[in-house]
């Protein structure tokens, strides 16, 4: 580059300068505050899911941009509070940060040659920066999906020693039926044992027939399969309160 030219500017920092201009001139962005914000938040993450799952590379890099306007859009939402202002330099610092605190084995003398032992380092690194924490739970959002939720809390359930919980049966080749005592004609409580050769699943793509399968059933009863699992999820993190000494309603 000559010293005539002037140097490109950063990508970054011109979108940032881009989000201020528009918090600063647009009007119906003048009126969105951190909470208005949250079902653009959903969309774009939603958005960006079905991107990444089935979408094209132009779909991707768009929809990556879109997630990071929301960003952008409360980081400059929060530079302007009168209280507790950070800007997204503030943002970007503490991300970066972290993110070397926790990989203390690219940044530092640690060592980590399996993916195992890099979730050890990960572990013991949130485990200081969160110390103050009381309950596994904290930090664990209840706006999750509920199967993202599930899987969550059946981590946090097995670092209290609770074990097993919703463990499926041995695998087998065949579901064995078991009797509900309900009045729905020929429908087994087991969903895997409706099909012939339906057992445990092995697959991701098995895992997937088996929960369209669960659902088919709480539809011919009449239940409500999204409040059923939020309700067993709902009776596990007591079970975990009880597991760490506490009732208390420690929720992140």
């Amino acid at each position: 580059m000559s010293a005539g030219e002037a140097a490109e500017p950063d990508p970054l920092r011109a979108a940032a300068d881009v989000m201020r201009a528009v918090r600063d001139r647009c009007v119906w962005t003048q009126q969105i505050d951190h909470r208005a914000l949250i079902p653009y938040l959903v969309e774009e993450s939603a958005e960006l899911i079905d991107a990444v799952e089935d979408g094209t590379r132009d779909e991707l890099r768009e929809e990556l941009g879109d997630l990071l306007w929301q960003v952008l859009f409360h980081a400059e939402i929060a530079s302007r509070d009168a209280a507790a202002p950070f800007d997204i330099d503030d943002v970007a610092r503490g991300l970066t940060e972290k993110m070397v605190r926790r990989h203390p084995h690219v940044f530092g003398d640690a060592v980590a040659t399996t993916p195992e032992e890099v979730l050890v380092h990960w572990n013991a690194a949130k485990a200081a920066e969160k110390h103050h924490r009381r309950s596994v739970l904290e930090g664990v959002s209840e706006r999750m999906p509920s199967l993202a939720l599930a899987q969550k809390l059946l981590s946090k359930a097995s670092r209290v020693g609770i074990g097993d919980v919703g463990a499926p049966a041995a695998p087998s080749s065949q579901g064995v039926p078991v009797e509900t005592g309900g009045d729905a004609p020929g429908l087994d409580a087991d969903p895997l044992a409706r099909q012939p050769g339906r057992g445990v699943p092995t697959t991701e793509a098995e895992l997937g027939e088996a929960l369209l399968d669960l659902v088919a059933a709480a539809r011919e009863n009449g239940w409500d399969a999204e409040r059923a699992l939020r309700e067993r999820l709902r009776r596990l993190q007591q079970d975990i309160r009880d597991a760490e000494g506490t009732s208390e309603d420690l929720e992140g």
